[in-house]
């Protein structure tokens, strides 16, 4: 049974519901643009629509392709926030990031907030209009060596990058208690009972404990910075590149979503890369070592650092795990969405466990290791 302080949760974070006609009237009303198709996109807890436009893009005055994002009532809250992740994303086109660039609203902001009735009461929304970007999410295509190297080596030049990046509302990264930073994972204990009683919640429980003995306390000796903070398989996007030997291999063409950005560390965003790679890898445990290469071709892990990768993967595990269920609760109409990292997540987890740390360590080292001399494994 849901609790009363779980539904005032599920209300404040209840996701828009946006028809199709009224997110045509948004980017019209908010953005100028003639609208000439419009379609729905799969999210967390927003709304994304897909939405063609007419008389811009091509010299022949074609369609042009946007993504219109309505954020939830509860993030709409925190308006400042957002325009930080989308000053963030925009830093990073100009830097040469294949990263949406934000259109601005008629009144010049790179937001706009919106209002709507609701029955009884207005809900509050900001909304945003992205360029749309090419390719198919990581999760629909195979993963090699190559790729998963140049997503770590993608994810340490996003955060050594940003340390360039200033803005006046820059603090509002620092979100205190936010659920999705790797150092929060201990916050997890509250949500336990969307797991019930079974081998799942013990196995959640120990990592808990053991990040709490040994991570929370090391915390100061890991090097700090802005993390994208949800490199995962949907939002990190591909396009098919031939190699130099004739090969198809695939490239980075996009980067999404940076709702989950907040101060973190370096070895948090490998650890979480690491972790959301192995989800649809034939071989789990062997990923961690080319994406490890990658990231440390640009920043090297400490011996500190190093020590607690094995726990910071598990984390995120754990805080993908936990939170999906917990969501399943309060919004069942978006199951199908909320569990894709749950139907392998799971096992992946558990043979972390079962193989050891100890060995996962030597397979992800000794991987890392081989690039140094040119040879990968």
């Amino acid at each position: 049974m849901m609790s009363s302080g779980d539904d005032q949760r599920s209300q404040a974070l209840a996701k828009p519901a946006f028809s199709e006609a009224q997110a045509c009237a948004l980017v019209e009303s908010e953005f100028g643009f003639q609208v000439a198709e419009v379609q729905p996109l799969p999210s967390y807890d927003d709304q994304n629509f897909r939405v063609r436009v007419s008389g811009t893009g091509d010299a022949a005055g074609g369609p042009a392709e946007y993504v219109l994002k309505i954020s939830n009532t509860e993030s709409s809250k925190t308006p400042d926030l957002i325009e930080v992740q989308s000053h963030v994303a925009m830093f990073l086109h100009e830097a040469g990031f294949p990263t949406a660039s934000v259109c601005r609203a008629k009144g010049g902001g790179v937001t706009s907030l919106v209002s709507v009735d609701s029955g009884s009461r207005t809900k509050s929304h900001v909304v945003r209009l992205l360029t749309f970007l090419p390719g198919r999410p990581v999760a629909e295509v195979p993963v090699g060596p190559p790729l998963l190297y140049e997503i770590g080596r993608l994810a340490a030049t996003l955060d050594k990058t940003l340390e360039e990046f200033h803005h006046p509302k820059l603090r509002c990264l620092r979100r205190e208690n936010f659920i999705w930073n790797l150092r929060n994972v201990p916050l997890l204990e509250k949500y336990l009972d969307a797991l019930g009683q079974d081998r799942n919640r013990e196995l959640v429980g120990q990592v808990i404990r053991l990040f709490k003995d040994e991570v929370t306390a090391k915390l100061s000796h890991f090097r700090e910075c802005v993390n994208h903070g949800d490199l995962n398989d949907h939002n990190i996007l591909v396009e098919p590149s031939e190699s130099a030997s004739g090969d198809a291999v695939f490239r980075v063409s996009g980067i999404l979503d940076f709702e989950d950005m907040s101060y973190g560390c370096y070895v948090f965003e490998v650890a979480i890369a690491i972790m959301y790679m192995m989800i649809e890898s034939r071989d789990p445990l062997g990923v961690g070592g080319h994406v490890l290469a990658g990231f440390e071709s640009v920043i090297p892990l400490t011996p500190a650092e190093r020590d607690a990768l094995f726990l910071l993967v598990c984390g995120r595990f754990c805080q993908s795990l936990v939170m999906a269920a917990h969501s399943c609760r309060l919004h069942p109409e978006n199951a199908e969405y909320l569990m894709i990292t749950a139907k392998t997540g799971w096992k992946h987890l558990q043979q972390m466990f079962a193989v050891g740390r100890e060995a996962v360590e030597e397979i992800w080292f000794g991987t890392a290791k081989s690039y140094e001399s040119g040879v990968s494994l």
